[in-house]
């Protein structure tokens, strides 16, 4: 008997992402009654095998995440191609900017269903709105209308401001945008716990390893602060990023004492347990930071830059404070503050704890993310 169940195919450039932001969501999704599979790269072993061991059907494509090699990415397109034209889903989920334009792409020409192109952030390539406005009026434009067009197909923004953006250059209707804010975190396992008593507050880094996350404005205020507090960075490199830190800087900084650098850490919420505050200073494209969502989750205030996205979780004198991005002096003296006064970290912890259970939560993201599948179903 043939499996009527719609047929849902999610496309991630890399799989270590779509386990850290949408397994979940695509778990809920097969409970709520879809036939779900993956396709992304093939080159991150570990996440490859946690998506089969899902049990989720797996089609690797040659995505480069940060490649630029025009024939290479014409293979990546040819390759969503034939693979739309023999699966034929019912619907298509695609994460982040190469899937939505070349995965966009793809549907137009191979029609294979209803689309849900989900922004997770601009990334670096729309970092500043000089080049972000340059860059989508000469080069993108044509490409992201073609890509987001279609009665069939809707668009999922993680802050108004990347929506707005979006809606003005005329790449996409107001009508087929959704905004779902973040990839939302399980309130059950990120949850408060007492700050243990220490010599020293522990002042937290945590994401990827990326100059424009604020990594260098993070140690510079380190640099600052010394001995005020210790700086921890926990997070993991990527290599084939333009904005990557290399591994002999974050060792040069660590031997100079300024940071204590712990690389990838799979227990989060005891990384949160341990620290008074988390800084993230991004001047990244931004879709809605987890690490800020985890973090407030856990009762920690946050301070962070006020720019796309991190302002969408962290609000001012709330649960954190927001500072103008790359002013390092504003940063450092924000995180002196709160520094000084771990009563008011107490109090705009729970403030953030209470902004995620109202907005933020895993359940809410799966559950608007499927209503939004049915919709899109009920129409084709």
């Amino acid at each position: 008997m043939p499996d009527e169940r719609p047929s849902l195919l999610f496309v991630v450039n890399i799989p270590r992402f779509f386990v850290s932001h949408r397994l979940e969501l695509a778990l809920a999704a097969r409970e709520a009654g879809f036939r779900v599979s993956v396709a992304t790269s093939g080159d991150d072993t570990a996440s490859v095998t946690r998506i089969k061991a899902a049990y989720l059907p797996f089609h690797p494509l040659p995505f480069s995440q940060h490649g630029t090699n025009p024939l290479h990415e014409l293979r990546t397109l040819l390759s969503l191609c034939r693979l739309y034209a023999r699966l034929q889903p019912d619907l298509l989920h695609h994460v982040s900017i190469k899937p939505v334009l070349y995965g966009g792409i793809a549907a137009r020409l191979c029609k294979p269903g209803a689309v849900v192109n989900a922004m997770s952030g601009l990334g670096y390539v729309f970092a500043g709105d000089g080049f972000k406005a340059r860059l989508i009026d000469r080069l993108s434009a044509p490409a992201f209308k073609l890509a987001l067009a279609g009665a069939g197909s809707r668009i999922i923004f993680q802050n108004p401001d990347d929506q707005r953006l979006f809606i003005q250059r005329g790449l996409v209707d107001r009508g087929r945008t959704r905004l779902i804010r973040g990839s939302g975190v399980d309130e059950t396992i990120f949850c408060p716990a007492e700050e243990p008593i220490a010599d020293l507050p522990v002042v937290l880094y945590a994401g990827r390893l990326l100059w424009q996350k604020g990594l260098g404005d993070f140690v510079e205020v380190a640099r600052r602060l010394r001995r005020r507090a210790i700086f921890r960075v926990v997070g993991y490199a990527e290599p084939t990023s333009p904005l990557s830190v290399p591994a002999r800087q974050l060792v040069a900084w660590q031997n100079e004492g300024l940071i204590e650098w712990q690389g990838k850490q799979t227990d989060m919420p005891a990384v949160y347990a341990e620290s008074r505050l988390v800084c993230l200073p991004s001047t990244y494209g931004e879709g809605v930071p987890k690490v800020l969502i985890e973090a407030a989750a856990c009762a920690r205030a946050c301070v962070t830059t006020d720019t796309p996205g991190c302002r969408e979780i962290v609000r001012e004198g709330v649960n954190g404070r927001l500072v103008p991005p790359g002013d390092t002096e504003a940063l450092t003296v924000a995180v002196q503050k709160l520094l000084d006064d771990p009563e008011t970290c107490r109090r705009m912890g729970a403030a953030g704890r209470q902004i995620v259970l109202e907005g933020f939560t895993l359940s809410r993201v799966c559950k608007d993310t499927i209503a939004l599948y049915h919709e899109l179903l009920s129409q084709s």
